[in-house]
């Protein structure tokens, strides 16, 4: 099974290598797979609602082998947004649409992502939970406490 190289996240903006015996330490769990995939900015549609005509996106998807493949998500489009309902749907649709590879490159058979608001009106934050069912039986749960955040608490069996 291919492993990623592990990264560990203190923080959304902040994100580092880990070194383990001299050499980078790495891990077959999907934790990194699924952090860049949800953190990495996927281009803006036209009909989007992006912000000072930047579309983002990473520059690789122009090359990619497979038409129309992109990497990465559009939670970037929902950063200075309130915790509506609406924009909860969103979070949801956007995560499950950035994590959708893995379905069609059989590393899952099942992906559930689940977005909700919580705390006091007047400061709602927004929290992500991620199950992914393994094609080898396994599964691995990951929450994001504060979405914008980044404080995975990560499980499975």
């Amino acid at each position: 099974m291919a492993r990623d190289i592990k990264i560990d996240f203190t923080d959304l903006n902040n994100a580092d290598f880990i070194l383990g015996n001299g050499d980078l330490e790495r891990e077959s769990g999907l934790v990194t797979s699924v952090i860049i995939s949800l953190f990495t900015d996927r281009r803006a549609e036209e009909d989007d609602n992006y912000e000072n005509g930047d579309r983002r996106g990473w520059w690789a998807d122009n090359i990619s082998e497979v038409e129309g493949d992109q990497i990465g998500s559009k939670l970037y489009l929902l950063d200075r947004s309130k915790a509506t309902q609406e924009n909860i749907v969103k979070l949801q649709q956007y995560s499950f649409e950035a994590l959708e590879w893995m379905l069609e490159d059989g590393v899952a058979e099942k992906i559930e992502t689940e977005a909700y608001s919580f705390g006091p009106e007047s400061n709602k934050r927004v929290a992500l939970k991620v199950n992914i069912h393994k094609s080898d039986g396994n599964n691995i749960a990951i929450k994001f406490e504060d979405v914008w955040e980044l404080t995975p608490v990560i499980g499975g069996n």
